[in-house]
């Protein structure tokens, strides 16, 4: 494919101004939701091809997600596309100010292989909801379920509209050397500071949805069974693979022990006692990965798990404990099925060993102490907080998602996603009618006076 020429043509009937009608936009968005129905099956095929995800897991957290999005697009776009008024000094007067939110132009769009389709189409639908065309870059590393997406989007866009580019890393890296007027990349923070640095050639406005260390904090008020549950189903979902899973726990000496237990006895109950048999749980991507999760385990003590399968790509659920801080599973995202398991003597311990760690993406806390969420909430900082649960808070569209710092840069999700790829274009409208001569020169009062009216000129 001639990327340049792609592109230019999509650039060609964004100019063209076809994008930026509401019944355009509908009726694309629509056109994407009929897709993804009808080729359900064959991503659940896909997904389970590429990471072998059971299908209740690839629904709930990818095709269900993708649904939920665009229902709530379809709903609000009307309202995400007005005009919102804003107030004007009396020096503009007599004048009209509001802000129009503008599509950019040709976004790219740059999807991890871990959620390959969520990932991908969650980003997708706030830039077609914004009035853009779009270039899609699928993970390689996913390659089932790259197809099956080119292929869902080749049966209802135009390439001019929306393409997908498929190939390998020197094709992303060739995507990046083009002029494209928003990027929004998903995946790894070394890879994020590559992208933000290709964009910068071209001044192009760019969100990066990266991780980081997400802790999970556990009280000692925290009731242990429902905590264990959900921390477990938060880590492992995906077989650690989640750029939000908790990645390493930090609990209240009181209750470690208790906690412990309990977390084993949520593994078991939702693998069984070889989870390796389970069919509902996922798989490694690749054998490096494999490898490099491998050499975690030297960093602390299996009391759950350790067990992995080259072949199979199956790492079990493993809980580690006996971690030193400084061990590199304590210094790299872990992105695997992996939870170290620390304690700490008092609150204030944990949050002081937080502050010194790079912003992480997401950060759990499980207390039914309000002050206790409240000291957690302002003595640290993290893309989003949930509080006594796992994951939820980036489900809804009601709450934007993404990171800070070495987490990423901007949100998406609802809302979010719109502004995302829009220009926020102030307007201000003047009529001609009258023209007071006070703000032309020759000054026509002192300059007390003007000091004095400027609060009531300027606002």
């Amino acid at each position: 494919m001639n990327l340049a020429a792609s592109i230019q043509r999509q650039r060609a009937l964004f100019q063209t101004g076809a994008t930026r009608p509401l019944a355009f936009r509908r009726a694309r968005l629509r056109e994407l939701e009929d897709a993804v129905g009808s080729h359900e099956q064959a991503l659940l095929e896909a997904l389970h091809a590429d990471l072998r995800k059971p299908p209740h897991e690839a629904f709930g957290s990818e095709i269900g997600l993708v649904r939920a999005e665009l229902r709530h697009a379809l709903r609000h776009l009307p309202s995400w596309m007005a005009r919102r008024r804003r107030p004007v000094p009396w020096l503009a007067w007599p004048g009209r100010g509001f802000v129009e939110p503008e599509p950019y132009g040709v976004a790219l769009i740059i999807g991890p292989w871990n959620y390959p389709v969520q990932l991908l189409l969650a980003p997708l639908i706030g830039a077609l909801a914004a009035g853009n065309c779009v270039v899609l870059k699928p993970s390689e590393f996913a390659p089932r379920t790259a197809a099956a997406l080119a292929r869902l989007i080749e049966a209802i866009y135009p390439e001019d509209y929306v393409t997908v580019v498929q190939g390998e890393r020197e094709t992303a890296e060739a995507l990046l050397c083009e002029r494209f007027d928003a990027i929004f990349f998903t995946g790894s923070t070394a890879v994020g500071r590559l992208v933000m640095a290709a964009a910068a050639r071209h001044l192009t406005p760019v969100t990066l949805e990266l991780g980081g260390k997400s802790p999970c904090i556990v009280c000692a008020d925290a009731p242990l069974e429902t905590t264990a549950r959900r921390i477990v189903w938060g880590k492992f979902l995906n077989a650690g693979q989640s750029c939000v899973a908790p990645d390493f726990v930090l609990v209240d000496r009181r209750v470690r022990d208790g906690l412990l237990a309990a977390l084993q006895r949520a593994v078991r109950a939702f693998y069984g006692q070889d989870p390796q048999k389970s069919p509902d749980y996922a798989r490694i991507v690749n054998p490096r990965h494999i490898d490099r999760l491998a050499g975690y385990l030297q960093g602390g003590k299996p009391i759950e798990g350790g067990r992995w399968d080259a072949q199979d790509l199956y790492f079990a659920p493993t809980i580690l404990t006996d971690v030193a801080p400084d061990a590199p599973v304590m210094q790299d995202e872990i992105f695997g099925p992996i939870l170290p398991v620390l304690e700490f003597d008092r609150l204030e311990n944990a949050l002081e060993m937080l502050r010194e760690r790079p912003t992480p993406l997401a950060l759990y806390v499980f207390t039914r102490d309000r002050s206790m969420q409240e000291r957690v909430l302002k003595g640290t900082r993290s893309g989003g907080v949930c509080v006594n649960d796992t994951l939820t808070h980036m489900v809804g569209s009601g709450l934007p998602f993404g990171g800070l710092g070495e987490s990423g840069l901007g949100a998406y999700h609802g809302r979010a996603s719109f502004d995302c790829f829009s220009h926020s274009r102030s307007v201000l409208r003047r009529s001609l009618a009258i023209d007071p001569a006070l703000r032309y020169p020759p000054p026509r009062i002192s300059l007390a006076a003007l000091k004095r009216a400027s609060r009531f000129l300027l606002g």
